[in-house]
C-alpha cells in the first residue's frame, strides 16, 4: 500500500506553517551579521537560551492543546457549526462549555503561576548566563543587553503560546499561522528600524521581536474573545491544572533534555573563539530549513498512523518502513545542498573571513548528524502515533547524554571537528535504538503490536503535534 502519497500531503502543508516560526530568527541574523562576530554569537547565544525558555511553556501549550483536542473529541464541547442548522442540545451545551473553559482557564493559570518565575530569575541572572556560554568580554556584554529585553519579553511570548494551544485544540491551526506571519513581518521591518536607524544594535533586534509578538498575541486574543462560548464556568467547577501538566510533561520533557544537549554544545563551541561561536549559530539557522522538513514528516506520521492502523492493522511495518525512507530522502538531500552551497550560504550572512570558514566546516561535516537525526525524528512521529512515547523519550535521553559525553572528549584530539562529530556519533546511536523499537519488519508479533484500535495514549501525540504544525516548532529557534 502507497503510504509516502498521504504522508506527503499531510507534510508539505505542514513544513510550510512550520518555517513561518524560523524566519524571525534568520532575518535576526542576517541583520545583526552585519555589526560583526561578537554581536552575532551574543545573538546566537540568546536564541540558545530562549529555546530552552520554549521547552518550559510546552507544559501549558502541549497540556491544553491535548486536553482541549481530547474534550472535543470525546464532545464534551457541541458549539452551534456542530450542528446541522446550528441546532445545540442545551444541556450538553452548558456542560461542554464549562469544561471547555476549566481546561483554557487552567492554562491561564498555569502561565501565571509560572511565567513570573522565568521572567525575574531570568532577569537576575542574565549577566552570569552570557558569562557562561561566552568568553569573551564584549560579546558576554551585549548578549547580556539582549537577554535583558528578551526575558520581561518571555511574559509575551508565553502567552502567544497559550494563545496558540488553544486555537490548535479547537482544531483551528491556520489562525496561529497566520498570526506567526504577522509578527515575522512586522519584525522584517522593524529589524533594520531598531538595529541601525535608531542605533540599537542587539537591543534593537530583541525589541523588534517583542514588538512584532506584542502585535500578533494582540491579535490572537481579539479573536479568541470573539469566538468565545457564550457559557460560563460554574463556581464548583474544577480546573484541571494537574491534568493540563500531567499531559504537557512529557511534552516539556523531550524538548528541554534536547534543548540541554543544544547548550552544552554552544559552550563547548564557545571554547573555540568568538568566531566559532558566530559560525555556530548562522548554521544552526540555516539548518532549520531542513529540520523543519524532518518535523513535518514526524506530524505527518502521527497523523497517517493511527488512522491507518484503525482500519488496516497490518499497515503498520509498511507505515513505518515508508516513513523512515521519506527521512532518509530529506536527509540525504539537505546534506547535499548544505555540503554543495556552504560557501555560498555563509556569504549570505557573514563577511568575516574567520566566521565564514567555520560556518563552511560545519556545514560540510553537518551530513553526518542530519541524515540520522531524520530518521529518528520522522520516525517518532510513528512511535508516538502507536504509544511508545516513553521509549522515545529514553531514547532523548541517551542520545543527549552520550553526545554531551562525546562533545567534551573528542575536540580535545580532534578541535572544533570533534563537536560536530560528536553530534553524528550521538544521532546514529539515536536512530538504532529507534529502529530496535519501531521493528518494521513483517512478521505476525509485529502486525499484532501494533494493530487493534489505537489507543488514548497513540491518540495523544497526534493530537500534539496537530498543534506544532501550526507553527510551535519544537525545537525550533524562535529567535
Amino acid at each position: 500500500m502507497n503510504h509516502r502519497t498521504p504522508l506527503l500531503r499531510l507534510a508539505v502543508p505542514n513544513y510550510v506553517a512550520l518555517l513561518s516560526g524560523v524566519l524571525t530568527g534568520i532575518v535576526d541574523v542576517a541583520w545583526v551579521a552585519r555589526l560583526g562576530p561578537s554581536p552575532v554569537a551574543a545573538v546566537a547565544v540568546a536564541t540558545g537560551v530562549e529555546n530552552a525558555l520554549l521547552g518550559i511553556v510546552l507544559l501549558i501549550s502541549g497540556g491544553v492543546t491535548v486536553r482541549l483536542a481530547a474534550a472535543l473529541g470525546a464532545g464534551d464541547t457541541h458549539t452551534g457549526r456542530d450542528r446541522p442548522g446550528g441546532a445545540t442540545a442545551g444541556g450538553a451545551t452548558a456542560g461542554g462549555e464549562a469544561g471547555a473553559l476549566a481546561v483554557i482557564r487552567a492554562g491561564w493559570r498555569l502561565y501565571l503561576v509560572i511565567t513570573p518565575v522565568v521572567v525575574l530569575a531570568g532577569t537576575a541572572l542574565r549577566g552570569t548566563l552570557a558569562g557562561a556560554f561566552l568568553a569573551d568580554p564584549g560579546a558576554a556584554r551585549l548578549a547580556g543587553a539582549y537577554l535583558a529585553v528578551l526575558f520581561p519579553g518571555v511574559a509575551i511570548f508565553y502567552a502567544q503560546q497559550v494563545v496558540d494551544a488553544i486555537f490548535a485544540g479547537r482544531g483551528d491551526t491556520r489562525t496561529p499561522m497566520r498570526l506567526a506571519l504577522t509578527a515575522n513581518a512586522l519584525i522584517l521591518v522593524l529589524d533594520p528600524l531598531l538595529i541601525y536607524g535608531a542605533g540599537l544594535g542587539v537591543t534593537g533586534a530583541a525589541l523588534a521581536t517583542a514588538a512584532g509578538r506584542a502585535v500578533a498575541l494582540t491579535g490572537g486574543l481579539v479573536r479568541l474573545h470573539r469566538g468565545r462560548p457564550g457559557g460560563r464556568l460554574r463556581p464548583d467547577a474544577a480546573l484541571p491544572v494537574r491534568a493540563v501538566a500531567r499531559t504537557g510533561a512529557p511534552i516539556a520533557g523531550d524538548f528541554l533534555v534536547r534543548m540541554a544537549g543544544a547548550l552544552v554544545l554552544l559552550a563547548v563551541v564557545g571554547r573555540h573563539g568568538v568566531a566559532a561561536v558566530a559560525a555556530y549559530g548562522i548554521g544552526l539557522k540555516v539548518l532549520y530549513f531542513a529540520t523543519m522538513g524532518f518535523y513535518a514528516i514526524r506530524n505527518a506520521a502521527t497523523i497517517h498512523t493511527p488512522r491507518t492502523l484503525s482500519a488496516r492493522p497490518g499497515q503498520r511495518a509498511a507505515i513505518g518502513r515508508q516513513v523512515l525512507t521519506l527521512a532518509l530522502v530529506a536527509g540525504i538531500g539537505a546534506s547535499a545542498l548544505f555540503a554543495g552551497f556552504a560557501p555560498l550560504i555563509m556569504r549570505l550572512f557573514t563577511a568575516d573571513r574567520a566566521v565564514a570558514a567555520a560556518g563552511v566546516l560545519f556545514l560540510r561535516c553537518v551530513g553526518g548528524y542530519l541524515v540520522p537525526i531524520a530518521a529518528v525524528i520522522g520516525l517518532a512521529g510513528f512511535l508516538m502515533a502507536a504509544g511508545r512515547g516513553a521509549r522515545l523519550f529514553a531514547v532523548t535521553v541517551a542520545g543527549t547524554a552520550l553526545q554531551t559525553l562525546l562533545a567534551l572528549w573528542l575536540p580535545a584530539r580532534l578541535g572544533l571537528p570533534g563537536v560536530w562529530l560528536a553530534m553524528a556519533l550521538a544521532a546514529v546511536f539515536q536512530l538504532l535504538l529507534v529502529l530496535a523499537s519501531a521493528n518494521l519488519r513483517d512478521h505476525p508479533a509485529a502486525a499484532a503490536e501494533g494493530g487493534g484500535p489505537v489507543g488514548t495514549e497513540a491518540v495523544k501525540p497526534a493530537v500534539s503535534r496537530s498543534r506544532r504544525s501550526a507553527g510551535d516548532r519544537p525545537e525550533r529557534a524562535p529567535r
